[in-house]
């Protein structure tokens, strides 16, 4: 099983929409604000690390449950875990928590794939990687 990280988010105004609560396309953009942090705090990895390699990201499945609105004075966390590796894809769950309950406002799962920076295609995400990756597991 890999490990679940997590990083604290704060919700900015401009987050807020016309029903006075975050509006929906702002939980995806701290999921992968969170993602970009865990892969350099925690995985050791950071994205450059797979540019300098010719390789980026590009996301192939997005699902989110909303469960609990957020508001601007909320303290939210984003916790994140590999749920597989296969080919040149990565399951990832998220959860969008609130700090002092622990109740999830949003959860769900991003596919994403790694792909060439030279053509754009998808690449098999090397053993490296793989093994990386395997090593920050509990």
């Amino acid at each position: 099983m890999y490990a679940i990280y997590q990083s604290e988010i704060k919700i900015r105004p401009d987050d807020i929409d016309l029903n006075n609560h975050v509006h929906n396309t702002k939980y995806l953009d701290y999921i992968l604000a969170a993602r970009y942090e865990q892969m350099r705090d925690d995985y050791k990895m950071p994205m450059n690390d797979f540019h300098k390699l010719g390789y980026n990201w590009v996301i192939s499945v997005t699902n989110i449950e909303y469960k609990r609105a957020l508001k601007l004075e909320d303290k939210i966390i984003v916790k994140t875990q590999v749920d597989s590796i296969n080919g040149a894809q990565v399951k990832v769950n998220f959860w969008i928590v609130f700090n002092e309950t622990e109740k999830i406002a949003a959860q769900g799962y991003i596919t994403y794939t790694m792909i060439s920076i030279k053509n754009g295609r998808p690449v098999r995400i090397t053993d490296e990687i793989i093994a990386h990756y395997t090593s920050n597991t509990i």
